[in-house]
């Protein structure tokens, strides 16, 4: 199975992310897609780093090629897009106006990293 991890803090969950398939189609089976929380007020304890940077590191140890990671809210995400700039990711592209929440369309913007090899091999 794919990665599913949770942070405690004080024995209550502050976080977790999970690594799913990007796509049930097998041309993106080297594709995974990131999600992760931190509880509000529960930022800038290291608690993002850390669940990111061991979910990275265990989807390395498959045969997976490329992570994405989609942000909802897009630009005015500010947290979320920093942990991912920070483990590497980049913006690959933006959805305009595909959320719908608070009254407001939404944008969400998709940043992707590669995994071990990326694309400079082929898979096995």
């Amino acid at each position: 199975g794919l990665p599913w991890l949770v942070a405690l803090w004080r024995g209550a969950i502050v976080g977790y992310c999970y690594a799913t398939f990007y796509r049930p189609r097998p041309a993106y089976r080297y594709t995974l897609e990131e999600s992760i929380y931190v509880e509000s007020g529960m930022g800038g304890r290291g608690i993002g780093s850390a669940l990111l940077s061991r979910l990275i590191a265990e989807c390395e140890k498959g045969p997976w090629r490329q992570m994405l990671a989609i942000i909802g809210d897009g630009h005015n995400n500010a947290g979320s897009l920093a942990i991912h700039k920070k483990f590497g990711f980049t913006v690959a592209g933006q959805l305009r106006s595909v959320g719908y929440k608070m009254g407001d369309w939404r944008d969400t913007l998709i940043m992707q990293r590669a995994l071990g090899d990326g694309d400079w091999t082929l898979p096995e």
